[in-house]
């Protein structure tokens, strides 16, 4: 396996990443796209998947979402969801530019707010041949009801309406931690288990993650709703992988998304919550995916 740097355009923004290389492949290859979820950066574990990827015989292109980790972008720290959209379909045109790359063999992977992103991108763009989506954020109209409790989402909307003002007039955009260690302060992720793995993460490998976002994010994130293009992606094959005990993303939502797609579609329940995937739970996350893109992508 061999791991190269990479920068691509994405509308007159540079985008940077890894290229993984395939392992005992002759070229071109097929080739898996990647990034990360709501504020993450590549090097929160994508790097085992991408080298899982690659000891299979598939490259995969790994990238930071723009305005996060070693991407460009403005304003930083901003999460808007059909910009990363786009990236990954920017993502998937330079792939097609390589040599290394079979451009008829194209999968997409994503997790937790890109595990939205693959569900849409995999509906719209027929570039796409398969398709693995972890702990995927299906709703954020639900989701962010299920995470914020409902005496406090007035005070949410009060925030987005001042930030929006406060833009009109100039100044910098209001931010907010992405967790906190009080699930019930502000924060975008406000579940005891999302402020122990990206504070974790973040010290162990991760240094370029940073606790905040742009309130406007988080509006976004509740006006943003994956599920709509579910049954949209057929024929395109679904590995679709929520977790057994997610508090984040909820199980529930996501498997009644699963009951939305046409086939050929497979649901496979990780053990866990939301973030074991990663790590503790690799070996159920990684291989899956693996095997679904080796039976629906060849080798």
């Amino acid at each position: 396996m061999v791991r190269r740097d990479i920068d691509f355009d994405a509308e007159g923004v540079t985008l940077r990443g890894w290229f993984y290389t395939a392992d005992d492949s002759s070229s071109p290859a097929p080739t898996i796209v990647m990034a990360h979820g709501f504020s993450a950066v590549k090097e929160m574990y994508l790097d085992k998947y991408a080298e899982t990827f690659a000891a299979a015989g598939f490259n995969a292109l790994v990238f930071d979402n723009r305005n996060f980790g070693a991407s460009d972008g403005e304003p930083r720290q901003e999460i808007d969801p059909w910009a990363q959209v786009r990236d990954y379909r920017h993502a998937i045109t330079y792939a097609t530019t390589l040599a290394e790359v079979d451009g008829g063999r194209i999968g997409v992977w994503g997790s937790s707010y890109s595990g939205g992103h693959v569900l849409v991108v995999a509906a719209i763009d027929r570039r796409v041949k398969a398709v693995v989506s972890q702990v995927p954020l299906v709703s954020g109209h639900d989701n962010f009801r299920a995470l914020v409790r409902a005496d406090f989402i007035d005070g949410f909307r009060a925030l987005f309406d001042a930030d929006r003002l406060s833009r009109y007039e100039g100044k910098e955009p209001g931010m907010v931690p992405v967790v906190d260690k009080d699930p019930l302060a502000p924060s975008a992720l406000p579940t005891p288990d999302s402020y122990t793995w990206f504070t974790k993460t973040h010290d162990l490998r991760a240094s370029s993650w940073r606790n905040e976002v742009t309130l406007r994010s988080v509006e976004l994130f509740t006006e943003y709703e994956p599920v709509a293009y579910v049954p949209y992606i057929s024929p395109t094959p679904l590995l679709l992988m929520p977790a057994q005990n997610d508090v984040l993303t909820p199980t529930d939502l996501a498997i009644a998304a699963f009951q939305k797609a046409r086939e050929p579609k497979k649901l496979q329940i990780l053990p866990g919550g939301h973030f074991d995937a990663y790590v503790d739970g690799f070996d159920a996350s990684g291989p899956a995916a693996r095997d679904w893109f080796l039976q629906h992508l060849g080798g």
